[in-house]
């Protein structure tokens, strides 16, 4: 559910912080109204601003807050994982695709946070109760690497670095079409799509900046594959910049990746990709610094079977000259 509010600032509100102020004039909780502010949700005089921003009498701030349902805090459940790494402050995990991150609104079956209480007990403890651990997030339909925290003090350092951009995330997707040249950058402002809430969009002329660099793997007739590079983290980057230029992720069910699979001109290929059920995005490498020992480490993981079948496909057709 939305809840849209226009809220003066009064002079009696002057120098209050803008989570602080979202917080006392909605009733929301603090962490919720940084969350949401985060999210892009929240405008000051039109434009987004962080949790810590100082109000000044007479702005106009515009909430477009989205509420989830809450319920019990999340409980173990037995799911199996994929562990790359472990130790007593943080672990990094090789999610599945169509595993969600954390509950929420709409969310049905257990989820990775389950997953985590229930093989780490003190991750209930660490953040936010309703998604204890989780310092980042990958799409549902997303897989590849992802790093929680177990402790209090990594918590606090992996989120800092997470949202100064300090890691080193790079992805592999399979796109339509060709770029045009090898490398490139797209570099533009994100927010929420006014047209859809749930979706976001980069073709705005406000929000919060957006910066992803790729690189041309392969090419084949009418899809690349590219490795891309966040330089920002914002909610569906990769998925919107590709989309909104033109080049949306195969199979894609938000951003075009599965409508555009009609006008693939090989049936064999065009049967493929309407058959995956999810888009070819994988968190390939994840850098970091240990947010305890201060050590510069990597970790990384080989594309699921889908993904690893359809570039086998593409490059067995380039073969056979289809």
């Amino acid at each position: 559910m939305e809840e849209i509010s226009s809220i003066t600032v009064e002079p009696s509100e002057d120098d209050t912080r803008l989570d602080l102020f979202v917080s006392r004039r909605l009733g929301i909780t603090r962490s919720e109204a940084a969350r949401q502010i985060e999210s892009g949700n929240v405008l000051v005089d039109g434009k987004p601003r962080k949790p810590s921003f100082k109000l000044k009498q007479g702005m106009a701030v515009r909430a477009v807050i989205v509420h989830e349902e809450t319920g019990p805090y999340p409980e173990g459940a037995d799911i199996p994982l994929s562990i790359l790494y472990e130790d007593a402050h943080i672990v990094v995990i090789d999610k599945p695709a169509g595993l969600v991150v954390h509950p929420g609104a709409g969310t049905t079956g257990p989820t990775l946070v389950n997953a985590l209480i229930h093989r780490y007990a003190e991750i209930a403890g660490v953040g936010d109760p309703e998604r204890p651990g989780i310092v980042h997030r990958l799409d549902r339909l997303t897989s590849g690497v992802m790093v929680a925290a177990r402790s209090a003090e990594a918590f606090g350092k992996l989120s800092a670095a997470f949202k100064a951009h300090e890691h080193d995330r790079v992805y592999l997707a399979i796109c339509y079409g060709h770029l045009g040249k090898a490398s490139g950058r797209i570099e533009t402002l994100m927010q929420r799509n006014p047209r859809d809430r749930k979706k976001m969009s980069s073709k705005v002329s406000e929000g919060r900046e957006a910066i992803t660099d790729w690189l041309v793997v392969r090419e084949w007739d009418q899809l690349s594959l590219l490795e891309l590079r966040l330089r920002t983290g914002r909610t569906h980057q990769i998925r919107v910049h590709l989309s909104d230029i033109g080049h949306p992720v195969a199979g894609d069910p938000e951003y075009g990746g599965k409508r555009r699979a009609n006008v693939v001109t090989d049936p064999v290929v065009r049967s493929r990709i309407k058959s995956l059920g999810r888009q070819m995005l994988h968190a390939w490498k994840l850098g970091l610094t240990h947010p305890v020992t201060g050590e510069r480490m990597e970790f990384s993981s080989e594309p699921p079977e889908d993904f690893q079948g359809l570039v086998s496909l593409l490059d067995e057709r380039r073969k056979q000259g289809v």
